[in-house]
């Protein structure tokens, strides 16, 4: 299993990008819009991310700016009916941070505006998803340490900890999760329901 390349870019075209290992092997990628827009210049050095599919009739690889986008096509393509050229459509649709709050608030209108997607497909897409990039979150932010002053009993400190943490390790400030907490936080008593519910609120006033 080829898991990462280092060479020089060749050339890139739309979906695709070709590099020239050090040993003389030019490699055909498969990749999103917004990981083609990240390479370099033709002739340069790049690293990318891969990911190999080997079917019956084909092999492909699969090329990636970043490793946190290489990880959403895989989860992506665990989705009942989603293909990897879809998950490409998908991740080259918007920012990675923006498709993770798509999934995570259940947005089918965002989702399906990527090329092949359908409402019916984006639906299945935040259903099959949403609940594996919460623990994601809350896996990501385990590790710190925090305490979020604003609940009165001690198990809700607790959810509303790890929901702080969790809206951090997505890339939202301090001010921005506090603030986004403090409005539901008494609609919800579990991390996971705080998570999703200060997402929902955030984009209804985005």
């Amino acid at each position: 299993m080829i898991a990462l390349i280092k060479g020089t870019l060749m050339e890139k075209a739309e979906g695709e990008a070709v590099v020239m290992t050090a040993s003389g092997l030019g490699m055909r990628l498969m990749m999103s819009a917004n990981s083609l827009a990240a390479l370099p210049q033709a002739g340069q050095d790049c690293t990318l991310y891969t990911h190999m599919s080997v079917r019956e009739d084909a092999v492909e690889l699969f090329g990636f700016a970043h490793k946190d986008e290489r990880d959403m096509f895989r989860r992506l393509i665990s989705v009942s009916g989603i293909g990897p050229k879809s998950a490409l459509f998908v991740l080259g649709s918007m920012p990675l941070s923006d498709l993770r709050l798509a999934i995570l608030t259940g947005d089918v209108t965002a989702l399906s505006r990527a090329q092949g997607i359908g409402r019916k497909t984006a639906q299945r897409i935040s259903l099959e998803l949403k609940d594996r990039l919460a623990q994601d979150a809350l896996g990501a932010a385990g590790a710190e340490d925090a305490v979020f002053s604003a609940a009165s009993e001690p198990e809700a400190q607790d959810a509303l900890g790890e929901a702080m943490l969790a809206l951090k390790s997505l890339g939202y400030t301090p001010q921005e999760a506090a603030a986004a907490l403090k409005g539901v936080k008494a609609q919800a008593s579990t991390a996971d329901e705080l998570i999703r519910l200060a997402l929902r609120h955030m984009a209804q006033n985005a």
